[in-house]
């Protein structure tokens, strides 16, 4: 039955994957190479493959299972990582004690040398049409497996300065002609013995008519790089880069650290596990002029993805359904791509001026405090600092949340923020390109109170980042062409969003309806018709004349450079409006969430037509953090794994199962969430029995066990940040919900200590459970309308839906359906006009609202 149960489970996932063109795109580009090779199979299953094609052959598939277990569960194909603060005495003991057992069956792992698409199927182009609406070109080369050359790491080199996005790049060149935005190249691994070197390049309306033009311009980069040579310099900074990177890596997490190393144990000597994917060392100018002559337009196959490629596919993929076509290339193209001609504009990259040369700590402070303080306040500033006396790295993080009502006050405005910062951006790329090579990032983003600018890495040039970007920003001049591409981008962006998984449907609904202001995808749609260049011009002016800005700055700095910080971006502030008249405290009030009354179950339904399975969402909102949060985190750890058995392993109703705490606007509440080929009223039916049963299992529960889950619950609460980006989010958290609370974690963990069994039951029965005096429910539905296998649409009547054979199996399983007195919600206006908002969280210590003071 874990067999049958695990068929369900691979189905449901590969239902999921069917409209993600990510799956289909790699599905077509796997059917066609050679059938005789195995890269051409199905590349995940579903249930014809795993169960009725097999029975129709008479092929029992567990017992192929057991003969595949049995031929290849073998000790010397294996690799083990474990990672533990005990000592390596003791966790040698632990591992011979748990895994000498395994036979060694002297088998030799398979390799796949031979190269899977043959002479015919190069030198092709495959046009896909897409389920979204996207577009883009990758011109990819099979290659022997490069792991093998992993201390000279040719393909880096390559890439390196294929995928540059500084002055004299393929990106830069192709995005003055208008035709593409972004740009990314890498060789991947497809199977020990063989891989793909990949060039890929989104592009625009334009730049989907200008094909052949864009392959030429990548193709004479490539020639340059032929004719230039391997440069040891290139090299030698590359190494650098990545030698200074691993110097100050930071800890990783033990799940990845492990995930990582076994993995690396199959490609490399045991003395480079930890090393190999960090460092080279080896210059071999020899292996990259290789690879590079393997880069020639005969040996390239063109994928080409647009929904405009639909007159041009005449197949369809068997799995997925994906329509494509394949041409050979004319004789002319080929010729045109491979002519040894030059361009001017391309050229290889200068050396990186944002390497950091000085990674000394700075002493510390006298008096340094525990928690983040205010070191400025003023009506249109304030800023946090903390100096980092933890982690140690010659490291820095800095936020600046620039505040403004006016980014959110409509629909227009909000588009004309998401505008600006993605015009900023890519105004600024070959600059931050060169500054994120060199560890020195930086993200800027809108949000619904502002635009908010993050730098983070090395701390010994950030002051230059920052200055280069607020001259950027306050100076912003507008380019045409740019504007009218990233326009279209950002509108497709918000069509494509229907396509997206049914749960994230369900997410984002919920938030929508108890968010005191949100606008919908559709009203931001409506309202990008009113985009313009010269509508974005006098917002940003307007934007940019009134604004409070908040820092936080934390890591490698002291008193003096974070003041020196502040100052860069108060001086850009000092001759505009706000400078005169700053924004009031009560502009600046963040969001609130609608409450639901005591008693009250309120459905929002919505339908999803790209999509077989259905959503259900489940949320119980609890009330505001004090006393809500810790009941809700105890809960959360005590009903999730419980959730995931029963309603996916045991009743198999997805693939999709969630069960945890939502925390938003100062409010926290329990949700589940199940995505499934059911529909969602059985679906909330089953969730609602769940729910009753675990009452039971509460009681029942004894305090060792409780005590168990209380104590698991503290650990994570009082687990020591790894990171000094770990530690820093923490921090900004706080400062962004304004509550300051920088001790959250002892103190709710002090609490949790001290919460009794009996005290979780009670509030169960007050909060949770069907009936509960106190329970406020808010159900979304996201109903597929897409057709199924079967040919049918599931139907809403859960009483019509017979019980699964895991259903009929479990003796606990109550069929009787559950009557809910539900209020539907059909109108935004109208739900929110009828409800009261909580008040917000106040802060835990005595810090002014920000903004100006009120004067009465």
């Amino acid at each position: 039955e874990v067999t049958e149960r695990e068929i369900n489970a691979v189905n449901s996932e590969h239902e999921k994957n069917v409209p993600q063109d990510v799956w289909r795109i790699k599905q077509v580009t796997k059917s066609l190479c050679k059938s005789s090779h195995p890269y051409s199979r199905f590349g995940t299953g579903n249930k014809q493959t795993l169960s009725e094609s097999p029975k129709r052959n008479n092929i029992n598939v567990r017992n192929e299972l057991i003969k595949f277990c049995n031929t290849w569960y073998s000790s010397n194909i294996m690799s083990l990582a474990v990672f533990g603060q005990e000592s390596l005495d003791e966790l040698e003991a632990m591992v011979i004690k748990m895994f000498s057992q395994i036979e060694n069956k002297q088998i030799v792992a398979p390799r796949w040398p031979d190269m899977p698409y043959g002479n015919e199927n190069l030198s092709t182009k495959t046009y896909i049409v897409p389920v979204k609406d996207i577009r883009s070109l990758t011109i990819s080369f099979q290659m022997e497996d490069l792991e093998q050359y992993y201390k000279a790491g040719p393909e880096h080199y390559v890439s390196h300065l294929i995928g540059h996005e500084g002055k004299g790049s393929i990106l830069s060149e192709l995005k003055a002609r208008g035709w593409c935005n972004k740009l990314s190249c890498g060789y991947c691994s497809l199977g020990r013995g063989f891989g793909s070197f990949d060039v890929m390049v989104d592009l625009t309306e334009d730049g989907f008519n200008h094909i052949d033009d864009t392959a030429k311009l990548i193709f004479q980069y490539i020639n340059m790089l032929r004719v230039k040579k391997p440069q040891k310099w290139i090299f030698e900074e590359y190494c650098n880069l990545c030698e200074m990177l691993f110097r100050f890596k930071d800890k990783e997490y033990p799940c990845t650290l492990v995930t990582n190393v076994v993995s690396s144990m199959h490609l490399f000597p045991l003395e480079d596990v930890l090393v190999a994917h960090c460092l080279i060392t080896e210059w071999r100018p020899d292996l990259v002029e290789e690879l590079v002559s393997k880069l020639t337009p005969d040996k390239a196959r063109l994928v080409i993805v647009g929904q405009k490629c639909e007159s041009l596919a005449n197949a369809e993929e068997h799995w997925y359904g994906t329509k494509y076509g394949v041409y050979k290339i004319e004789p002319s193209v080929l010729e045109y791509w491979s002519t040894p001609d030059m361009n001017d504009n391309l050229s290889l990259p200068e050396p990186n001026p944002f390497i950091p040369t000085d990674f000394e700590l700075l002493p510390i402070d006298s008096g340094i405090e525990n928690f983040p303080t205010v070191i400025q306040d003023t009506p249109i500033i304030r800023t946090w600092f903390k100096q980092d006396i933890e982690f140690l790295k010659p490291k820095a993080l800095m936020s600046f949340d620039f505040n403004s009502p006016i980014v959110y006050s409509n629909p227009l405005n909000c588009n004309l923020t998401r505008l600006f910062v993605q015009l900023l951006k890519d105004h600024l790329n070959e600059f931050l390109f060169e500054a994120d090579l060199a560890g020195l990032g930086f993200s800027v983003s809108n949000t619904t109170s502002g635009i908010s600018l993050s730098i983070g890495g090395y701390s010994h040039k950030q002051a230059i980042l920052l200055e280069k970007v607020l001259d950027s920003m306050f100076n912003f001049k507008i380019d045409r062409r740019r504007f009218d591409i990233l326009k279209e981008h950002y509108v497709r962006g918000l069509k494509n969003y229907q396509t997206e998984q049914p749960y994230q449907h369900a997410i984002y609904y919920l938030a929508l309806l108890l968010t005191e202001q949100a606008w919908t995808r559709q009203e931001l749609l409506d309202s990008t018709q009113l985009l313009s260049l010269e509508r974005l011009q006098l917002f940003i002016e307007q934007l940019l004349s009134q604004m409070h800005v908040e820092c936080f700055i934390y890591g490698n700095v002291n008193k003096e450079k974070a003041l020196q910080m502040t100052r860069l971006v108060e001086d850009k502030m000092k001759y505009t409006d706000a400078t005169i008249v700053p924004l009031l405290a009560r502009q600046l009030l963040p969001k609130r969430e609608y409450k639901i009354g005591k008693g009250e179950s309120f459905l929002f339904e919505a339908t999803n037509e790209f999509h077989k399975s259905s959503c259900m969402e489940l949320y119980l909102q609890c009330g505001e953090q004090e006393p809500h949060s810790i009941f809700v985190d105890i809960l959360s750890q005590l009903l999730s794994e419980n959730c995931y058995t029963q309603l996916r392993t045991k009743e198999q109703l997805g693939y999709v199962v969630f069960c945890g705490s939502r925390k938003a606007n100062g409010i926290c509440g329990l949700r589940i969430i199940v995505q499934s080929h059911r529909h969602p009223t059985y679906v909330e039916d089953r969730i609602e029995h769940f729910l009753n049963n675990m009452l039971e299992y509460l009681e029942n529960m004894t305090d060792i066990e409780f005590d168990r889950h209380k104590e698991a619950l503290v650990a994570l609460f009082l687990e020591k940040p790894k990171r000094l980006i770990t530690q820093f989010n923490k921090y900004h958290q706080e400062i962004s919900l304004r509550q300051y609370h920088f001790n959250r974690a002892q103190v709710e963990a002090e609490k949790l200590r001290t919460l009794t069994k009996q005290q979780v039951i009670d509030y169960y029965k007050e909060h949770i459970i069907l009936g509960a005096p106190s329970r406020s429910t808010l159900s979304v539905h996201v109903i597929s309308t897409a057709e199924r296998d079967d040919g049918g649409i599931r139907a809403p009547d859960a009483e019509e839906e017979p019980p699964t054979e895991a259903e009929e199996a479990d003796p606990n399983t109550v069929l009787n359906v559950i009557k809910k007195d539900l209020i539907r919600v059909t109108d935004l206006a109208s739900f929110k006009s009828s409800r009261s908002l909580y008040p917000l969280a106040q802060p835990y210590m005595e810090v002014m609202p920000k903004g100006g003071r009120c004067k009465l």
